[in-house]
């Protein structure tokens, strides 16, 4: 009698071969989740929630559990087999182009070198010098103002004494502070400019030092507004424009060089890669 009941079943070594294994699925984990979200919500909202939400994470938390103790619910998945056949109908290894150009698009593909930051830095700097000596000219009568406004940065004293005469210590502060400060802003325009092709007198002259100096006034309005208050902003905002559209001219006018982000380190290392580096012609060169 068993053996005829057997035979009318399928063996299990043939059943396994057809079908697999597979976790059920439970919604108790979302419960568990949203009694969670209650359980805190509640601490905010009334004590009601947070016990509805201790609720449904003790059921979430018992109905998970019984998904896989004492044993685990399982769901049988047929198994569809299917014969994968890779074929190619090529017949040579075709080699990746890395030397002849850039595979993919990298950008910029082109950028500016260092030393075109640091002129444009510097040429931005002294027009900005020159419009901001303009302004203490002609509405101080002394060119001194606006350089021991900005030594004031540094030395908050220099503020006490007299602001349209020379103080060497001002003097100092206010050249050091420029050059670097400009410096830095002309390497910036270097690596951002290329990133711009379209319009970079329009962003680098006048969209970046309005913003620029809306960051500038609203961070000294905070932390010192006695010097904010000796500030002509638009005075401060020409300048920054002159700096801008100097430094962006100085910039763009010099050659750009290509990027070496998208060289294999083995090129950029010198070093010889067989499928990277084209073969030479005629044998290996001394």
């Amino acid at each position: 009698m068993e053996t005829q009941l057997n035979a009318g079943q399928p063996d299990q070594s043939s059943r396994d071969r057809r079908h697999i294994a597979l976790p059920a699925p439970t919604a108790w984990p979302f419960v568990l989740a949203f009694g969670v979200t209650l359980l805190f919500a509640g601490l905010v909202t009334s004590a009601s929630v947070s016990v509805l939400g201790a609720v449904l994470a003790l059921a979430g938390s018992v109905g998970w559990f019984q998904e896989v103790l004492p044993r685990d619910h399982e769901l049988e998945v047929p198994v569809i087999s299917e014969d994968i056949v890779i074929a190619t109908e090529r017949r040579i290894v075709e080699r990746v182009p890395v030397a002849a150009g850039p595979v993919r698009a990298w950008l910029p593909v082109e950028t500016y070198p260092i030393s075109a930051g640091v002129k444009g830095g510097l040429a931005g700097s002294v027009a900005m010098a020159v419009v901001a000596c303009t302004f203490g000219l002609l509405r101080f009568g002394s060119i001194w103002y606006p350089i021991n406004l900005l030594g004031a940065v540094v030395d908050l004293q220099s503020l006490k004494y007299g602001l349209n005469e020379f103080h060497l210590y001002s003097f100092a502060f206010a050249l050091v502070i420029h050059l670097v400060v400009s410096t830095l802003v002309g390497l910036l325009y270097g690596a951002m400019l290329p990133m711009f092709p379209r319009r970079p007198i329009m962003l680098g002259g006048l969209i970046a030092p309005v913003l620029w100096s809306a960051l500038v006034y609203t961070m000294i309005g905070l932390i010192n507004p006695e010097m904010a208050s000796h500030i002509n902003w638009s005075w401060f905002v020409a300048s920054q424009v002159a700096f801008g559209l100097v430094a962006d001219l100085v910039v763009v006018r010099q050659s750009r060089m290509l990027t070496a982000e998208n060289v294999p380190f083995a090129m950029r290392a010198g070093i010889e890669a067989p499928g990277i580096m084209s073969e030479r012609e005629g044998g290996r060169k001394p």
